[in-house]
């Protein structure tokens, strides 16, 4: 194990890693990402080819997506912070077109002069 004399103090290699708040990756974390996803495959195709994978039809993703539109909507801030975003963004857009109908009509007055 590696320690340090410094301070009188032993800390080990994952010690150092706990006391800046995050663990040491181990196993699959510890993984590049393309790694992962390679073995994820991997265990994918075998339960299609064992038959144990599963697959949703349309009316369970129905209920699935149902199920977590009414739990994101039982989140009155949440919902009123997406509705004030919608309106910001119809407005900023309202406003865009309004501006560009005003510099096409200056851009048309200005030729016939």
């Amino acid at each position: 194990m590696a320690t340090s004399k410094e301070n009188g103090s032993k800390e080990t290699a994952t010690g150092n890693a706990q006391k800046s708040g995050q663990p040491a990756k181990r196993g699959f974390a510890a993984m590049d990402q393309n790694q992962q996803r390679e073995i994820a495959s991997k265990g994918g195709q075998a339960a299609h080819q064992k038959g144990t994978a599963h697959e949703f039809d349309s009316e369970e993703a129905r209920r699935a997506g149902q199920k977590g539109g009414e739990a994101v909507s039982r989140n009155r801030a949440h919902m009123a912070d997406i509705g004030r975003k919608g309106g910001e963004s119809r407005q900023s857009a309202q406003r865009a077109a309004a501006a560009a109908m005003a510099d096409k009509g200056n851009r048309q007055s200005s030729k016939d002069s």
